[in-house]
């Protein structure tokens, strides 16, 4: 087989995985979608409680990859473009994007294997919090006139982390004061009542199980970036000397 033969075989390889590349960022940006619209994470990350909002860590994670996909299917095309044209400037400009892409992932992986723990426990104190607003004594006033607006914001709160999780308190001793207060979501038996699922386990089950998600696409794209990478440069180079011949 010649260099121009070389050079088909590499140019179809590399079309193949620009193609792979296009559809993973298609994919990428779907699940980013999803994660980003996900109801349980929406509605724990729109809630607010004295002004303070939700922690918002792992939604820069989520928009990172929203824009790595998108960027993805961008490259993607332009990679099967140039392949297809055979041109060198194409080619160049794709391997390029490549580079950056790919640190850019790298960065970002380095940045959530840092933030991973935060994501979880910025989100467990915000719960802390506002159970701790639940539970306070009421003022003198709030007592007087019956009614509590900063406790029944914070109540209406952890409904919320309840009802969305499927869980009650941090541990047997705060479920049995939430059970008595009623923000606990209402179970089938009284068995289940009182064996309902911690909100801090609910929370480190919810988020770690989607930053494995995103670290495994993460990962297969990584792979794929690489083989782009080696593929192009020597279909280039291929483009090269076929054409001083």
């Amino acid at each position: 087989m010649g260099v121009e033969g070389c050079t088909k075989c590499i140019k179809y390889l590399l079309f193949v995985f620009n193609f792979i590349f296009w559809l993973a960022g298609g994919v990428i940006l779907g699940v980013s979608l999803w994660l980003r619209h996900d109801p349980q994470t929406s509605e724990l990350m729109g809630l607010q409680l004295d002004d303070k909002q939700a922690p918002s860590t792992f939604y820069i994670g989520v928009y990172i990859l929203i824009t790595v996909g998108a960027v993805m299917m961008f490259v993607g095309f332009l990679g099967c473009y140039g392949a297809i044209q055979e041109s060198q400037c194409l080619l160049g400009t794709f391997f390029a994007c490549l580079v950056l892409l790919f640190a850019c992932e790298v960065a970002a992986g380095i940045w959530g294997f840092i933030n991973k723990d935060q994501v979880t426990q910025e989100m467990k104190d915000f719960y802390d919090n506002a159970y701790a607003s639940a539970t306070l004594p009421s003022s003198i006033g709030a007592a007087i006139s019956g009614k509590d607006e900063k406790r029944e914001k914070a109540e209406g709160v952890l409904k919320v982390f309840h009802n969305t999780l499927q869980c009650c308190g941090t541990n047997k001793l705060t479920q049995g004061l939430m059970l008595t207060r009623g923000v606990c979501p209402k179970m089938d038996s009284l068995k289940d009542q009182l064996t309902q699922a911690s909100c801090h386990y609910r929370i480190d089950e919810l988020f770690t199980t989607k930053l494995y998600l995103i670290g495994i696409a993460a990962l297969v794209v990584a792979v794929i970036m690489i083989f782009e990478m080696i593929f192009s440069m020597i279909l280039c180079c291929g483009i090269r000397n076929s054409s001083v011949y």
